[in-house]
């Protein structure tokens, strides 16, 4: 079995983004960019299925500039075994980068297709279900735990009220939680033979799709400070000021 694994490039999250003084935007020059946690945390899954001798080849694709070969070098290091740029300058939206890993999977044929449930910077949360709507195949969101059992897959999900487990004919897209695993990190030889694996550089339009962006983002500002604690004498005293803000 195959996987495909979409990751994106993002400003790492030890980082405090900082908003461009016009706030037209995310100030991103000389910012450090990683890989999306969650999207990392899908490529840990890949690669422990690979190693359960679940799956043959794991195949990861960013949809982005082209310093987004750094990204897909950092999951080739991790353990993936071929990776696809498809470069564009575009901030690819959700429904596009869809529809390029929906082509990519109609070349690919992959039984599996892991992302992350959603990136840090935008946090939308369509991808994986667009893509999913697309291939029209079955999804398992927000998964925790996953289970390959031949023609299928097991998806235990996290929901508002615990914990679902599905189970899906395969092939299926799944996104990644947080709880799904630790993702490894890479030692200096693999980071070395990630450099000589294959990374195949296409465009939007060899998929006959458009990135150009269909929402314009019409203001980017900082969250308002946190006001001052008070402090109170008394229980009643606590009362008297929560009626005054109108809380009680």
């Amino acid at each position: 079995m195959k996987i495909l694994v979409p990751v994106k490039r993002v400003i790492d999250y030890n980082v405090k983004p900082r908003v461009k003084a016009d706030g037209t935007g995310v100030d991103l020059a000389n910012v450090k960019m990683s890989m999306n946690p969650f999207d990392e945390i899908a490529v840990e899954e890949a690669i422990r299925l690979k190693e359960k001798g679940l799956a043959s080849e794991i195949v990861v694709i960013s949809i982005g500039p082209a310093k987004s070969q750094e990204t897909l070098r950092s999951a080739l290091a991790m353990g993936a075994d071929r990776a696809i740029l498809v470069a564009t300058e575009d901030q690819a939206e959700p429904l596009a980068v869809a529809k390029i890993v929906k082509a990519v999977a109609d070349e690919e044929t992959p039984g599996l297709i892991i992302t992350g449930k959603q990136a840090i910077d935008d946090d939308s949360n369509q991808t994986g279900q667009m893509i999913a709507a697309l291939l029209g195949c079955g999804q398992g969101t927000f998964a925790n735990a996953i289970s390959v059992e031949g023609e299928a897959v097991t998806v235990t999900r996290e929901i508002d009220g615990g914990l679902e487990t599905v189970k899906l004919a395969l092939p299926a897209v799944i996104t990644a939680d947080l709880r799904l695993n630790e993702p490894r990190y890479a030692s200096l030889p693999s980071i070395m033979k990630a450099k000589s694996k294959p990374l195949t550089t296409k465009s939007p339009a060899d998929y006959g799709v458009d990135t150009t962006p269909r929402l314009k983002t019409l203001k980017v500002s900082e969250p308002p400070m946190r006001s001052g604690g008070v402090k109170v004498a008394d229980v009643d005293a606590l009362v008297a000021k929560l009626a005054e803000l109108g809380v009680a």
